[in-house]
């Protein structure tokens, strides 16, 4: 019996609406909101608050608590202004509490210098802090009192709302409630049906919408900053389901496209086991046997082999390769660096080449009559496998049989680089299969909400012979020993890494961090270079930043490799970088300063070989809570996924998604560290209304994803 599927409500159409009907958006605000992709009022309604302030009541000044924000209402008792550094402006204010607060302002004009007469009466709003003085306040918003004057309270939560450039915040928060004033009535706006919402107990969307907008005074404000109130997990279930939706969707898409089914033979793939010089371990037996079983359907395979660094992801990659090589096909492989690249070459070579397997070479410094020789053994066949960089992408590389395409450390990457490779395979009638790899461990939450379009392989064992790494956080204080501690290693033929991260943060109001983070680590690193060659004056001592050219950054990277240099010092440009089994002894200078999965990434860098290796984690006092669990889990484990989870909680998912560039990783609403527990029901939500409600999903994504979707299966 055919099973019947029920109607899919309408998006409401006034949610389709563009912007230009509110009042006061002409051509030049529209233009504004668009930049910041809000082209409807359903844009405007998932604009939603970053957090909410609190004007509903006013506090004592004797009774602020630091970190708490809080509005206060007094009179100005001293006003003093100063150029130490820059030009600052403090203003000392006081209640009938008796209580003291000191206003700070850094960017100020003349005019409202003139405002703060001793005397006048003001209200405020901000976080106290500890000052100089007692609490307090850095650029807080106030507005002036006249005497006499009663100025009412608010009667809900105010919403401070994600900058939109060139749009100030109250005339943003005018537009959001025009916007709110033609959100539509239940039937309307709802696109899930009811009855798959059933036992959940949450709110409707519309009402979801209107909390999160304008919670009332008696709203649980704490719920609201953990995110954990009804109306943020039914937006959140929403967003998560659409997210997962519009993945699931590429994955099907993808999956009705034929590829090469690589499967008959075995010889090739017996020939280079027993030619390695180690035996696989029980991990990369399990990833390889799950890679064989996709080659060998006539469908396109898609999957992330994630494994630590070293625990040997290449040589699967060179295995599933010679499963394509048997039937006559060709496999690429891209690497987002020529050093890395270089690396897997030197690999593919000493396993295929004396299996009689012809492994080709394309990088930006291959050119002239050495290039068109390439190209025309790429084009003609006659090269079976071909590692490069992105020149693989370039559109004069043509591929006579292309079945596989193997990306390494793919979030470097952009989407379309990816799709082209892809495409160097497509002829019309099939796409080449795919297999990504990184060395980022993911965690299973992420992997869940984020890789839905990817079957997952973990490669969790590392191979025998590999020494653990001693991981030791000591206070910069210490730095002489650690600087007699390289002379010693060096002295004993060994070699050793610096890694320099940001040491300062621009005072200058004008330049943002961004624009300064390179220059000021290129800077730290050039003066740790030139301190540590006078300290070491019998070491020879290597430098790669960032700012320098690729070329120069990768003859230093290839003296070091080649034992030419004692000690690189190296900004985390060498996060992935090459192998050096010399490499004993890392420092990581502020430590404190990078996230776990980065300093696991550096880390990574030792330990290549059989002698014992140390990472000596170096930080400035004092240590936030934060970066104190850092340092103490990288000190516990060296564990890869048991970091990743660690990270995921204490940082959020932020970093890690921004890897896949798909359009896909901001969140509205979702957190996936605190959302997690959705995740099983959205799964298997998004089961059902692709089974019985394929319209339902597409509005779903629509409503939150858009047309970010279509590059989630790059």
């Amino acid at each position: 019996m055919a099973r019947t599927r029920p109607a899919a409500p309408a998006l409401a159409a006034s949610g389709e609406t563009p912007v230009t009907v509110l009042a006061g958006v002409g051509p030049a605000v529209a233009a504004k909101l668009q930049a910041r992709g809000i082209g409807s009022l359903q844009d405007l309604w998932l604009h939603l608050p970053l957090r909410y302030e609190d004007r509903t009541r006013l506090s004592a000044i004797a009774t602020l608590q630091p970190g708490s924000a809080a509005q206060v209402e007094g009179r100005v008792v001293a006003v003093e202004r100063g150029f130490r550094y820059r030009p600052m402006l403090r203003v000392a204010v006081e209640d009938d509490s008796r209580g003291t607060l000191v206003l700070r302002f850094f960017h100020f004009r003349a005019a409202q210098v003139a405002q703060f007469a001793v005397g006048a009466r003001l209200r405020c709003y901000g976080t106290p802090r500890p000052g100089q003085h007692g609490l307090e306040i850095v650029h807080p918003s106030y507005r002036m009192l006249g005497d006499g004057e009663e100025a009412g309270l608010g009667d809900a939560l105010d919403p401070v709302y994600p900058v939109v450039d060139g749009i100030g915040p109250a005339t943003l928060r005018r537009l959001i409630g025009q916007a709110l004033e033609r959100l539509p009535g239940e039937a309307a706006l709802e696109v899930l049906p009811a009855h798959l919402l059933d036992g959940l107990a949450l709110p409707s969307l519309r009402q979801a919408l209107l909390a999160m907008h304008r919670p009332p005074a008696d709203a649980d404000v704490a719920a609201l900053a953990a995110g954990t109130h009804p109306a943020q997990r039914r937006l959140a279930l929403e967003e998560l389901l659409a997210h997962h939706l519009s993945l699931r969707r590429q994955r099907i898409a993808l999956q009705q496209h034929h590829a090469p089914a690589l499967s008959g033979g075995d010889r090739r793939v017996r020939q280079l086991r027993q030619s390695l010089p180690f035996r696989l371990t029980g991990a990369q037996q399990r990833v390889f046997a799950q890679i064989r079983q996709d080659l060998a359907r006539p469908h396109p395979m898609l999957r992330l082999v994630q494994g630590d660094v070293g625990s040997g992801k290449t040589v699967v990659a060179a295995l599933a390769a010679m499963l394509a090589v048997e039937q006559g096909k060709q496999v690429a492989l891209a690497a987002p660096t020529e050093l890395l690249a270089e690396q897997h070459l030197a690999n593919l070579r000493g396993w295929l080449e004396p299996l009689d397997v012809q492994v080709a070479w394309l990088a930006g410094k291959v050119t002239g009559k050495a290039r068109a020789r390439v190209l025309e053994n790429i084009a003609s066949g006659r090269a079976q496998v071909v590692v490069g960089t992105h020149a693989l992408m370039q559109d004069s590389v043509v591929f006579h049989d292309l079945a596989l395409a193997i990306v390494d450390e793919q979030h470097r990457f952009g989407v379309h680089q990816r799709l082209a490779l892809r495409d160097k395979g497509a002829d019309g009638r099939s796409v080449p299969h795919q297999l990504v790899m990184t060395a980022t461990p993911i965690p299973r939450t992420l992997a869940m909400a984020a890789y839905s379009d990817l079957d997952v392989s973990a490669i969790d064992e590392l191979p025998p012979g590999r020494t653990p790494v001693q991981t030791i956080v000591i206070s910069a204080e210490r730095r002489p020993e650690l600087v007699e501690r390289i002379r010693l290693a060096c002295a004993q033929g060994r070699q050793a890494y610096w890694v320099c991260t940001l040491i300062d943060e621009s005072e200058d109001a004008d330049s943002s961090p961004a624009a300064n983070a390179g220059r000021m680590e290129a800077v730290a690193a050039q003066a740790t270079f030139e301190a540590l060659s006078a300290q070491l004056p019998g070491v020879r001592v290597g430098l790669v930043h960032g700012r320098m050219k690729a070329a120069e950054k990768q003859a230093a990277m290839r003296a070091f490799k080649a034992g030419e240099t004692g000690l690189l010092v190296a900004t985390t440009v060498i996060e992935v970088g090459v192998d050096v089994p010399n490499a004993s002894l890392m420092i990581i200078e502020n430590a404190e300063r990078l996230g776990l999965a980065q300093l696991h990434q550096l880390r990574g860098r030792v330990g290549r070989g059989a002698a014992a290796s140390s990472c000596v984690l170096m930080y400035q006092a004092p240590l936030s809570a934060m970066a104190r669990q850092r340092l103490e889990t990288m000190r516990q484990t060296s564990d890869g996924f048991v970091i990743a989870e660690k990270d995921l909680e204490l940082r959020g998912p932020g970093e890690l998604l921004g890897t896949r560039q798909t359009g896909l990783a901001a969140f509205r609403v979702a957190d996936l560290a605190r959302d997690a527990a959705l995740l099983p029901g959205v799964h298997a939500l998004a089961e059902r209304l692709l089974a019985e409600a394929p319209a339902v999903a597409d509005r779903i994504v629509a409503r939150w994803v858009g047309g970010a979707a279509r590059y989630a299966s790059a």
